[in-house]
């Protein structure tokens, strides 16, 4: 299993930092490993609402069908979600008011699964190695730009 966790701060309120990381129309705007939208439930996100999506990592592609587990609005996502070859993963978006509220700590968390037990776990850490603590920093920092920019 690998975790990465990442934090920002953000200059705009929670309301639309959540509106923004929550469209899933608007995944390509921010997160840098998604590379297509397959299917999503419509807005506004609830607990049981589906995604299929492609992500890649080293320019490999994969599919992944995400659950959203719990929904706590304009707070909490937590996304469960189906790989290839039985890998799963849990990505979690917590969302805390700073400024009084004109502001959002965001904080990042996933943990991947991978196939194969021990020695899957092994062999992800070997190819991928600290890419996803990488992209997921490059993320936020879309995230909070775009963010931002709506607010300015």
């Amino acid at each position: 299993m690998s975790d990465v966790h990442a934090t920002i701060d953000i200059a705009a309120p929670p309301e639309t930092v959540w509106r923004i990381a929550m469209d899933a129309q608007r995944l390509h705007e921010w997160v840098s490993i998604h590379r297509k939208l397959h299917a999503a439930d419509p807005w506004p996100p609830r607990e049981g609402a589906r995604m299929e999506q492609t992500l890649a990592l080293r320019g490999a592609p994969f599919k992944v069908k995400w659950t959203l587990a719990r929904c706590e609005d304009g707070r909490l996502a937590e996304w469960h979600g189906r790989g290839p070859a039985h890998s799963r993963a849990e990505t979690e978006y917590r969302l805390t008011p700073t400024d009084g509220g004109a502001g959002t700590r965001f904080d990042y968390r996933n943990s991947f699964h991978a196939p194969l037990g021990p020695l899957g776990a092994v062999a992800s850490r070997v190819v991928v190695g600290d890419l996803p603590r990488q992209e997921a920093q490059t993320s936020l920092a879309h995230l909070k730009a775009l963010c931002e920019a709506v607010r300015n």
